[in-house]
């Protein structure tokens, strides 16, 4: 059944090969602009539980998690145990995806996108010192400022929104468990999405 399912949409996604940079190591450190134009780095954020998701609204993975509610969940019960979280375009300024920031503030806002900060990585070094592949993308900081999850939002690889539910949880469980201060079960794994654009 799965091998159908990759087959039925080999053409229309990226499989991410996980190369990142190791789970279990500092987080590289990144100081970016977001839509508004203020600088967000990660050094400010320390002490503070941090998500990467790496997005892009015109893609129909990333569409099957906003539309059906998932990913704007997720940022609410992030934000409510105290999460920072941070959506990321890595999308690049010579590239058709490539939007300026006031166009991408006004999409995120069209999605619901329920995010801290919206930033905006069009150099892509962001992206590329995490090793971000496709959107979404999803990577958990701890406390410690530690890489603890870099793989998919969930188990199930397709752009259908009926699956969400069905899916393994593994993004959720993984933050579930780095706030109890657990080990993450499957903290790198493959995800998967559209290509980022970089």
């Amino acid at each position: 059944m799965k091998a159908l399912a990759y087959a039925a949409i080999a053409g229309a996604f990226a499989l991410a090969t996980v190369t990142a940079k190791e789970v279990g190591k500092a987080a590289p450190d990144f100081a970016v602009q977001d839509v508004a134009g203020k600088s967000v780095s990660l050094a400010d954020l320390k002490g503070k539980t941090v998500v990467l998701e790496w997005v892009n609204f015109g893609c129909p993975f990333v569409k099957k998690h906003y539309d059906s509610g998932n990913m704007q969940k997720l940022q609410e019960m992030a934000a409510g145990k105290g999460v920072v979280w941070l959506s990321v375009n890595s999308a690049g300024k010579d590239g058709k995806a490539y939007q300026e920031p006031s166009k991408l503030a006004e999409e995120a806002k069209d999605n619901g996108n329920k995010a801290g900060s919206y930033l905006v990585d069009s150099d892509g070094k962001m992206g590329k010192a995490y090793d971000a592949k496709v959107t979404p993308h999803m990577f958990i900081i701890n406390k410690e400022g530690v890489l603890v999850y870099n793989g998919a939002i969930d188990s199930i690889p397709t752009s259908e929104k009926s699956d969400v539910d069905k899916a393994d949880k593994l993004f959720a469980n993984a933050l579930e468990a780095t706030l109890a201060g657990k080990e993450v079960v499957n903290a790198k794994n493959q995800p998967y999405g559209c290509g980022v654009k970089y």
